[in-house]
């Protein structure tokens, strides 16, 4: 039999050790499928097309600059 660790008064193959450490980090670092999305832009309620077009370029220039 391979090496075995003393955890907590109980002994643990090293293999088992190394399956939870993958594990651990696998789930640390995969994006969770089940997180809500990320938040969409708000809905431009203009009036008129005009006011739209001047808000998607409000908007865009504004996002130009923060970048």
């Amino acid at each position: 039999m391979a090496a075995a660790y003393t955890i907590l008064g109980k002994s643990v193959p090293s293999h088992q050790l190394a399956i939870a450490t993958l594990g651990a980090v696998a789930f640390v670092c995969i994006p969770k499928p089940w997180a809500p999305p990320a938040p969409a832009h708000p809905p431009t309620n203009a009036s008129s097309a005009e006011e739209e077009k001047f808000i998607k370029e409000f908007l865009s220039k504004n996002q130009a600059e923060k970048h």
